[in-house]
């Protein structure tokens, strides 16, 4: 699965790719990160701008139409497969377990992140993106949530996990019900024990007993 990622600041993005479960997945070839800076399709030539303020009056700046659309229009040729633009904005759909999925099944996405106070409406009107929100808040950029995008989407690409049984029982992955307790080594820390049913060896008495913990958990 392909990733272009379209920003101003690529640079945020060193780290993270670079580690974890996403390193593993890109060395595989199961998936690609393409990051791309958004002030290399400004107009102005000297200062690179990105921004200016916004008609009406208001505080801030607003993100141009010329370089962001010029740089979706010249990444989306970077391939032979269109991609699912989406646009990161606390105004969008919210991200669940389920649109995830949705979104894994597309072959390349391209993650557009805004700054400052948002993009110019028109660039809405040009590409129709998808509109995807992470929470009802305001990240200082759309870096953030592209990378909980990334994270949360590839975990659907097979092969990217080791057991592929993990994306299956899971928080959220049946809607409305939260994963059950865990407990591993040791058996007794400061006094707390490890519940008995889970030493037992008898999977159909421990998948109960979760199930009916991921129900009470779920209902608090």
């Amino acid at each position: 699965m392909r990733f272009d990622v379209l920003t101003l600041f690529p640079e945020i993005f060193s780290g993270y790719l670079t580690q974890s479960l996403l390193k593993l997945a890109i060395d595989r070839g199961l998936v690609s990160i393409h990051l791309w800076n958004i002030r290399d399709w400004s107009p102005d030539a000297k200062h690179h701008k990105v921004d200016d303020r916004p008609f009406g009056g208001g505080p801030g700046m607003v993100l141009m139409c010329e370089p962001v659309v010029a740089a979706v229009e010249a990444v989306q040729a970077k391939a032979e497969t269109p991609g699912l633009v989406v646009l990161l904005t606390p105004q969008g759909r919210r991200l669940t377990h389920a649109v995830a999925q949705e979104l894994a099944q597309q072959r390349r996405l391209l993650l557009l992140c805004g700054r400052y106070e948002g993009f110019d409406e028109r660039i809405r009107d040009l590409l129709s993106p998808m509109e995807l929100s992470i929470g009802d808040f305001v990240c200082n950029g759309g870096e953030v949530p592209a990378m909980v995008v990334i994270d949360t989407v590839i975990r659907f690409v097979p092969g990217v996990l080791g057991d592929e049984e993990s994306v299956v029982e899971e928080t959220h992955a049946e809607p409305g019900l939260v994963e059950y307790p865990q407990y591993t080594r040791p058996r007794v820390y400061r006094g707390l024990e490890v519940p008995e049913i889970l030493l037992s060896g008898n999977h159909q008495a421990i998948e109960a007993w979760r199930r009916e913990q991921a129900r009470k958990r779920s209902r608090r």
